[in-house]
């Protein structure tokens, strides 16, 4: 700086140094599997999750497991029963931070109702099991093809 410049210092900053702040992407991991629409698919969808729990910090067997686990086999029997003309599904385990996603994605533009009333038993019971772990469930359209993707999302226990 010369000697007429003057730095220009936020008011919050002054008479203090600056920091420097690192802004880091937590880290996150995704698995996705293509599963064939048919009678092996919620046994191909829950090996696929299963499979990747240890890489994601999921104990095999705990309760937490077995309720992501449940959620993919609800997600699932509702494609076959609603999409079943949708020759592949695309269901996903996504982790970041102290997030889990699950996720099932279908050929069938449909939305599913999401509302209390709306719900059959098995989305009922899959929203019970997310809000048990501070989580929620949602839809929404596909962005690559003319599908959906259904959203289930729990907070990771520690």
């Amino acid at each position: 700086m010369t000697d007429g410049a003057r730095r220009f210092r936020m008011p919050w900053h002054r008479g203090r140094p600056t920091a420097g702040v690192e802004h880091v992407r937590p880290h996150v991991r995704r698995h996705i599997a293509s599963v064939r629409v048919g009678p092996d698919a919620v046994r191909e969808a829950r090996e696929a999750v299963a499979e990747h729990f240890a890489e994601v910090g999921v104990a095999p067997g705990s309760a937490f497991a077995d309720a992501v686990l449940l959620v993919v086999s609800e997600l699932v029997t509702n494609v076959l029963r609603h999409a079943a003309h949708s020759p592949l599904m695309d269901v996903g385990l996504t982790v970041s931070a102290d997030q889990l996603v699950v996720s099932v994605a279908d050929a069938e533009p449909r939305l599913p109702d999401l509302t209390l009333e709306g719900m059959g038993t098995g989305l009922r019971m899959v929203a019970e099991l997310a809000a048990d772990y501070d989580g929620d469930v949602s839809a929404e359209p596909a962005v690559d093809h003319d599908g959906k993707v259904v959203l289930v999302r729990f907070e990771v226990p520690v």
